[in-house]
């Protein structure tokens, strides 16, 4: 009995098996005129899935649901599958990137994109969790290709296949060019991999979606009147109009303030600033520097510098850039709160990182170092505006001064 596969040709969850099936050379066999939503609830099929999910695998030992058990099964067809690495640790990584792709990556891809399908309900905060958590995802991916041209070893194995068949939802239904190019390795190997003749037989040609699918309406339909009641229903006294109130659909309860809008106003307005530095392109310290410390206001900003515990690490320069940019990328939430100078320093390893924040409020706002776990690789010191010199580092920081404290800067990046 050969491997039949139920499933529709488009569905994305059967690409992972019939990818497997190709580097294996197994035959795996699509079943003939699948109609989602009909073939998947009869009688025969409830009976190898009783939830009538979509794809199964049927073999000649018994049938197989679920995507990546699917794909497991058919790589192990084949002994000794190089689909599976060569060694017990080798295994173990694949088996490490196809969990690590199926829960940080594919579930929070679907968090995002299925309520503003209408297939859950939309709910703007659990929208931000899920793109959080998903780049804290991506960018971690993005450090380990940084590195490495495949998850595992120097080839395709089945935690490649896997996780770009993941990737590949989630950049044809709402990962837009401008989102994923913040993880420029990313982009490299998932464009290489569903180039490869075995990924192309199955994908076809991939193209990325151009924009975020809309939020759509998830209205109920309107209910049916009730006919009028007899008009004897009136003699019943009206009910209070407390318990009127209770019956009722709750009405959406405002979104929380975050405490830095509740402070007292600012003379500083952090945008007019972020404008003057990106604006000014010449005669940067008599500008934009002057600008600053005009405008800066210490009841209402605080300045930090932060120094990375861990720079003995930091020696490999691509690696060290990609660790700052990620935290930068976390920094996301802080945006309308803060604004940050990054250097990396030294022409040779190990780079020195080191940063300066301009924070609203006298102290580092706690639902930043809440959410923002990088917070606490750093060593944070408040400026004392009131010493010349840490101004001046401040200026020199802001303006990326080169040499920097007597070394040269590898890279600077800006938080705006």
């Amino acid at each position: 009995m050969a491997l039949v596969l139920h499933a529709g040709s488009t569905n994305k969850y059967a690409f992972k098996a019939l990818i497997a099936a190709e580097y294996s050379g197994v035959k795996v066999e699509l079943v003939k005129d699948f109609e989602m939503g009909v073939s998947n609830k009869t009688p025969e099929f409830m009976k190898m899935n009783p939830i009538g999910k979509v794809p199964v695998l049927e073999t000649p030992d018994g049938p197989v649901f679920e995507s990546n058990a699917i794909a497991r099964y058919v790589t192990r067809v084949k002994a000794d599958n190089p689909l599976y690495g060569s060694s017990l640790i080798e295994y173990a990584h694949i088996e490490q990137w196809i969990d690590f792709s199926s829960m940080e990556i594919a579930a929070n891809i679907a968090r995002w994109y299925y309520p503003r399908r209408g297939l859950m309900a939309y709910l703007p905060p659990a929208e931000e969790a899920a793109i959080a958590a998903l780049k804290r995802a991506l960018d971690a991916l993005n450090t380990h290709l940084a590195s490495n041209t495949y998850l595992v070893g120097h080839s395709v194995t089945l935690a490649d296949i896997i996780t770009t068949c993941n990737l590949y939802t989630g950049f044809d239904l709402i990962l837009t060019k401008s989102f994923t190019s913040e993880f420029p390795h990313v982009e490299r190997y998932f464009w290489t991999l569903v180039n490869q003749p075995n990924f192309q037989k199955i994908l076809g040609e991939v193209k990325q979606v151009e924009s975020i699918p809309p939020v759509q309406s998830t209205k109920k339909p309107s209910q049916p009147k009730e006919p009028a009641k007899p008009k004897e229903v009136k003699k019943e006294a009206a009910p209070p109009k407390a318990e009127e109130a209770a019956e009722e659909e709750e009405a959406p309860k405002p979104k929380a303030k975050n405490p830095l809008d509740l402070l007292p106003p600012s003379k500083m307005i952090l945008d007019e600033w972020k404008r003057l530095y990106s604006n000014t392109k010449t005669n940067f310290r008599e500008v934009a520097i002057k600008g600053f410390w005009d405008m800066f206001d210490p009841e209402g900003y605080s300045l930090w510098f932060c120094d990375y515990k861990y720079n003995d690490e930091n020696t490999v320069s691509f690696v060290t850039l990609n660790k700052v940019g990620g935290f930068l990328q976390r920094m996301d939430l802080a945006r309308k709160y803060a604004f940050g100078k990054m250097l990396i320093i030294g022409s040779e390893p190990p780079f020195k990182v080191q940063g300066l924040w301009l924070f609203r409020g006298t102290e580092i706002p706690q639902f930043i170092i809440d959410e923002c776990y990088d917070m606490e690789l750093y060593e944070w010191k408040k400026v004392d505006i009131n010493d010349e010199a840490q101004k001046e580092r401040v200026s020199q920081m802001i303006e990326d001064c080169e040499p920097f404290e007597g070394e040269a800067l590898l890279d600077a990046k800006c938080f705006k």
